[in-house]
């Protein structure tokens, strides 16, 4: 009778449970719709979204390239190279940092916890702020956005790359250790070809991220497509807004299908 009582209190348990969740989601939602502020549309909404979506259909194609260097081909290729060097900075530097990061890598608890912390407290700042104190820094242009590219993305690469650090495998480090390597040779022998391929796949993943997000650094002042496209918004030059749009779109989709192609080759 003992084992039957259990078996009917199990079920009964686990459905409060996922009821006190349901409940629980439910009124974040609610508290969430609640605190929005009120939500209308303005008269002129659908005049233009209109204009946008006639501005997308018909870009302006005499933007794409301009002998004086004030068109949609330069401003994508200074795009490309903030994302190109700013995650060329993050993927140098964020190393140090994951082998601080890394459990295994340290006797010490708190060596680790402090290095996780400095990794988040990077991650903290989007990349907007993070051009905006650059441009303050060494002033308006694309040398801010490759820093605050550069900067942001030490967080993340550092996560990434300490992640795969504690979950590699340790037979090569410990014949190395075993045959009397020291600590510089079972690093370059043991532990870099081990964790190689994940951190080029995680940089050229982060590469990705870095492309859309150098897209928009130019609103703030940081250089690429976003100084552009905010200047076209503004004049309601929708046919312009239309051109940058398609460029950034066929950019950003040859760099994902390229950087996919040779992520799968190093998994």
């Amino acid at each position: 009778m003992r084992g039957q009582s259990d078996l009917v209190k199990k079920p009964l348990l686990k459905r409060i449970k996922t009821w006190a969740i349901v409940l629980i989601v439910v009124l974040i939602y609610a508290w969430a719709f609640g605190s929005a502020p009120h939500l209308e549309l303005k008269d002129t909404a659908a005049q233009a979204l209109k204009a946008i979506i006639h501005g997308f259909i018909h870009p302006d194609f005499g933007y794409i390239y301009d002998p004086d260097g004030e068109d949609l081909l330069h401003a994508l290729l200074e795009t490309l190279a903030i994302a190109v060097l700013g995650t060329f900075i993050s993927a140098v530097l964020c190393v140090p940092f994951a082998f601080w990061a890394a459990r295994n890598m340290s006797k010490y608890y708190v060596v680790s916890t402090l290095g996780k912390v400095v990794l988040s407290s990077i991650r903290v700042f989007p990349e907007l702020i993070m051009a905006l104190l650059f441009i303050k820094s060494v002033g308006l242009g694309a040398f801010a956005g490759i820093l605050a590219l550069g900067f942001h993305s030490i967080g993340m690469l550092g996560k990434l790359f300490g992640e795969s650090i504690e979950n590699m495998n340790f037979s090569a480090r410990e014949a190395l250790i075993a045959s009397g390597a020291n600590r510089i040779q079972v690093l370059w022998f043991a532990i870099l070809p081990e964790v190689m391929p994940a951190f080029m796949s995680y940089t050229l993943y982060r590469f990705e991220i870095s492309v859309r997000s150098a897209a928009i650094l130019g609103i703030v002042g940081a250089g690429g497509i976003g100084a552009p496209l905010i200047f076209a918004l503004n004049g309601h030059s929708w046919d312009r807004v239309g051109i940058i749009l398609w460029g950034i779109i066929i950019m950003v989709t040859i760099i994902d299908y390229i950087s996919g192609s040779i992520r799968r080759r190093l998994i």
